[in-house]
């Protein structure tokens, strides 16, 4: 009978220190490779801290980083050879990951330990712009297939700490990722072009977006792209950073069908977060984020198509008159928003402002809770992405068509409560202020075509429920309402036409 070969591979068996002084590169590096050879197994890194440059993972490998155990990340920019990598969505040349691979399959990194990427010197470099390349992601796999990160502890990544970029299969659970909040582009997870992902139970607080969904952008042409798609994120707490879920701006591959239930966000800067431009091309789709709480966000919900980073100046971008329309133009539709509790907003309850020749589509609000910080201060003005600047006000939306707000209560907002323009096709149920704002509507439409206001109620004082106002306003209906606590039901601003609303319910 042929000798069964060893399934178990301790990295001191290869020569491996863990002292925190030696670099034990090749030591672990040996052990992985002997595993590899044996066909698979398990490479165990008992406690100890293993400063370590890059690694390179294989096939069948389970790399099992135990309680007490930490993989330090060499400072030395040499331990991280150049690889070809996308960075930002673009197709290029970087420093190899601390933990990585490419073309493999069932490949998992695991255990009670840490992986430390000591970035703080990379972070530095970045901002004195020292570097030719993109900094080192700390765990990051190219085109693998079955791949599980699991149980570890993720601290101070020199760049985006978790990274599957063209996987399939990809499941990242029970991770705890920390990075300083003002450390530049730490992203928690970013899923980019990968297939069929699970992110779930974890906890991540960092100087940047906690999770990112990208699939490129449309400089590797339309060819190479490939979208990020069935993605689902669950039962996680998210801190500080840019945001807690954000898609995009790299989409120009599409992102579809994303689920993201039951988690915590507090203290990010926006919510749940949709960005592009025009140029950028491809389609998010099929998104659903429901039971989700919020505590001090600046802004719960945006959706931004004219996201300027990198592109400041430029006049297409910025245009607020209708493209034609082409493979570049960016389009949004069939998201959905549902029982989700914000408090202490401090910017806007929402932002979202589409093309005027790509609206975003079919997007639904319901069952949504928000309540604003107070006279504090709202954040600074580039929280609205480089347009109108806004204070503690309520649900603006711009360029939407099959809008659908239902059960949407604001409370110690400024201005009107809700308020769409330029969109078609609007329904507007059980939902207003639970405060009035003096001076304002609890409702404002402008220039909108077709919209039906049902089920309503007036708060006491409330000044004006419903403003109308704009020439290309027609077709509002007003049915089923209570309104008789406001001091005037309907007010039509100048320019609207006189048939603009008409009401079987005003009360």
């Amino acid at each position: 009978m042929a000798q069964r070969s060893p399934a178990f591979f301790d990295v001191h068996d290869y020569g491996a220190r863990g002292d925190g002084r030696a670099l034990d590169t090749p030591a672990l590096q040996a052990a992985i490779d002997a595993c590899s050879r044996a066909g698979g197994g398990t490479v165990y890194v008992a406690a100890g801290r293993y400063i370590t440059g890059s690694l390179v993972l294989h096939s069948d490998i389970v790399l099992h980083i135990a309680a007490g155990a930490a993989l330090v990340g060499s400072e030395d920019e040499a331990d991280y050879p150049l690889i070809r990598t996308r960075w930002e969505g673009i197709e290029c040349e970087g420093h190899a990951p601390l933990i990585g691979g490419s073309g493999l399959r069932n490949v998992a990194v695991s255990g009670r330990g840490t992986i430390d990427g000591r970035g703080a010197g990379w972070w530095q470099r970045a901002r004195e712009g020292r570097l030719r390349y993109p900094r080192p992601r700390l765990v990051s796999f190219d085109r693998c297939t079955n791949l599980l990160i699991e149980g570890l502890m993720l601290v101070d990544s020199p760049s985006w700490t978790i990274h599957p970029l063209r996987c399939e299969n990809v499941t990242v659970d029970k991770v705890t990722i920390v990075n300083p909040a003002d450390s530049p582009n730490t992203d928690g997870i970013n899923p980019d072009s990968c297939r069929q992902v699970r992110i779930a139970n974890c906890h991540i607080d960092v100087g940047d977006d906690c999770i990112a969904i990208k699939s490129g952008v449309e400089t590797a042409g339309r060819a190479a792209l490939a979208p990020c798609e069935a993605v689902t994120i669950a039962n996680c707490t998210m801190l500080h950073g840019h945001g807690g879920v954000v898609i995009g701006s790299e989409m120009s591959g599409s992102v579809r069908r994303v689920v993201i239930a039951n988690c915590v966000f507090i203290g990010t800067d926006r919510g749940l977060r949709l960005k592009s431009r025009r140029g950028r091309g491809g389609v998010v789709e099929d998104v659903r984020a429901v039971n989700i709480v919020m505590h001090d966000v600046l802004c719960p919900f945006t959706m931004n198509l004219y996201y300027h980073i990198g592109m400041k100046g430029n006049k297409d971008i910025a245009d607020r008159w209708p493209h034609p329309v082409t493979e570049g133009t960016p389009r949004i539709r069939r998201i959905h928003f549902g029982h989700i509790t914000a408090r202490g907003v401090r910017y806007a309850a929402a932002y979202l402002d589409g093309l005027p020749e790509m609206p975003l589509e079919d997007i639904s609000f319901s069952d949504i809770a928000i309540s604003m910080a107070g006279d504090g201060p709202a954040g600074p003005p580039e929280m609205a992405d480089g347009v109108e600047p806004m204070q503690r006000a309520g649900l603006f939306i711009r360029c939407a068509s099959g809008l659908r707000l239902h059960n949407v209560e604001v409370s110690g907002h400024v201005g009107p409560a809700l308020s769409v323009a330029a969109s078609a096709d609007v329904d507007i149920a059980g939902s207003g202020t639970a405060t009035p704002a003096p001076g304002a509507p609890v409702v404002q439409l402008q220039n909108v075509r077709g919209a039906l206001v049902r089920g309503c109620r007036a708060r006491p004082g409330t000044e004006v429920f419903l403003q109308v106002a704009g020439a290309d306003s027609h077709d509002i209906a007003l049915c089923g309402n209570h309104l008789g606590r406001a001091a005037q039901a309907v007010a039509l601003a100048g320019g609207t036409p006189s048939d603009a609303v008409t009401s079987d319910s005003v009360s």
